[in-house]
């Protein structure tokens, strides 16, 4: 191997990624490690901070022991968004577990403020709607759950980021503690106007804002790597921090209006490049995709659904089956779902419908339903949800998308690619791209270090949808019948 290489993590939910990437986009090695989620009780999430610190410490020493020639020019990050660590500033000790964006534990916070009417006054701010998801409630969740914190933050001792500034502080050995603007403004602490924190959203939140990372442009070099923290040499550059929806779009070359790409993972970000900052009227986010340090700075709307491939993990679990494959053969042992529709509302509803209190449901069973039904329903959610997002930045943006470009597993299972098709009513676009959130964090920053840019994105699979329109219809009915049913509960009894 010869000339320069990036070295792009990719730490999500689910599983921790590291590639080593040429300037031409090409992957010259590849390791992963699976992550756990630890749910402690009803509607919380968290993971071990120092696990995942540990995992992207042992897969990068995996890289370089299989690649020990490789020249490494630079480390670029995408991330897992809205998870929060807490970590002693001397030490680097976690003060408690990293609480992770499916988390529901603010949950009481949010409905306060909502009560309080800041609903407004945020979402003018930072472009999002009150919701555990967003980190400032959980920050200051931990803050006062945390015995001691709170004081031990206002003396200066207590470090408070996402997964990305995490990761920066321990490659750093402490020397820098940052994040870039895609990942500031998923905080709910960042006004998209001034592009930096908001003191008056902190005041809100209750957030100290000293205890928050510097921002910096996602592409502009955050400090370089402390000798003997890893089995990279001292002093290699982390070039690019980026959230991985963020990074994803990158990827698929979405720099101007006009398309959409979704990430559908454990759960799904759809996401449309934009104009400045649209203000959504349809349950969307406004959010930076990007920045970079020649002043460009890349607007973007988006749509996040809180459960979407782990849907699919839960049904195979809940079915007894041996694995997600087996899941979809069951499927496809059926021509549809016989009127049956699951809501994957296990972690509440995101977008287009904010429902914190919503539970997942499975209707329109009769004698007749199999097992099959059911798995058909559960792959057949995940495309109605990112329909139903489909539709709101359609609204939002005043425009009709054709095409609808995809990453994640969803692009390696034919049936799921169908039913996107089918149910949405627009074209299914694959890139022949893998690991779309990687790559899309190495082609910045290649392109930062005036290496040979590369075009991720590549020729693409299209699916067009092949079902009749009435068809498509009546299970849009039934789902939105289903959803609402789901919703109104929720929101009678505060749980479905």
């Amino acid at each position: 191997m010869s000339g320069p290489v990036i070295l792009a993590l990719d730490q999500g939910t689910t599983n921790t990624k590291a590639l080593l990437v040429a300037p031409d986009g090409s992957v010259l090695a590849a390791r992963s490690r699976p992550m756990q989620v630890n749910y402690p009780q009803p509607g919380w999430a968290e993971q071990s901070a120092s696990d995942i610190w540990e995992a992207v410490a042992a897969l990068i020493a995996e890289l370089v022991a299989a690649e020990p020639h490789a020249e490494i020019a630079a480390l670029a990050i995408s991330n897992q968004r809205e998870t929060v660590v807490l970590w002693e500033a001397e030490t680097g000790r976690p003060v408690a577990p990293a609480v992770i964006w499916q988390c529901a534990r603010s949950a009481e916070r949010c409905a306060a403020l909502k009560t309080a009417g800041h609903g407004d006054e945020i979402a003018a701010r930072s472009g999002l709607g009150i919701d555990p998801l967003f980190p400032a409630a959980k920050i200051a969740w931990l803050l006062d759950a945390v015995p001691g914190v709170r004081e031990r933050a206002a003396r200066g001792e207590i470090k408070v980021g996402t997964i990305d500034s995490w990761l920066l502080w321990n490659l750093t050995g402490g020397a820098v503690h940052a994040t870039d603007h895609s990942n500031a403004s998923r905080t709910q602490l960042f006004n998209l106007d001034t592009l930096d924190w908001d003191a008056e959203l902190a005041r809100i939140f209750d957030v100290p804002l000293d205890v928050l990372p510097r921002i910096a442009p996602s592409d502009s070099g955050f400090g370089a790597v402390a000798a003997g923290i890893t089995a990279l040499p001292a002093g290699t550059p982390v070039q690019v921090l980026l959230g991985d929806s963020h990074a994803a779009l990158f990827a698929h070359g979405i720099h101007a209006p006009g398309r959409v790409k979704a990430t559908i993972g454990t759960g799904s970000s759809l996401m449309a490049a934009t104009d400045g900052r649209v203000r959504s009227s349809h349950g969307l986010s406004s959010t930076i995709a990007w920045s970079r340090t020649d002043g460009g700075v890349q607007h973007a709307l988006e749509g996040n659904i809180s459960v979407s491939g782990h849907a699919a993990a839960f049904a195979t679990s809940l079915l007894g089956l041996a694995d997600e494959q087996a899941l979809t053969s069951l499927a496809e042992s059926v021509p549809d779902s016989a009127g049956v529709a699951f809501i994957p509302a296990l972690a509440g509803l995101g977008a287009p419908h904010w429902e914190t209190a919503a539970r997942g449901t499975i209707s329109g069973m009769t004698l007749a339903t199999r097992p099959a039904h059911v798995a058909r329903a559960t792959l057949e959610a995940i495309a109605l949800q990112i329909g139903d997002v489909l539709d709101a930045i359609e609204a939002d943006l005043g425009i009709k998308l054709t095409e609808l470009s995809i990453d994640g597993g969803a692009a390696r299972n034919p049936l799921l690619v169908r039913l996107l098709a089918d149910l949405t009513g627009h074209v299914i676009a694959v890139p022949q791209i893998a690991e779309a959130s990687a790559l899309g964090v190495a082609r910045l920053a290649a392109a930062a270090l005036g290496l040979n840019g590369h075009d991720t994105g590549g020729a693409a699979e299209r699916v067009a949808p092949a079902l009749a329109a009435d068809a498509r219809a009546s299970i849009r009915r039934n789902w939105r019948l289903a959803v609402d049913q789901v919703i109104a509960r929720a929101r009678e009894t505060g749980v479905a």
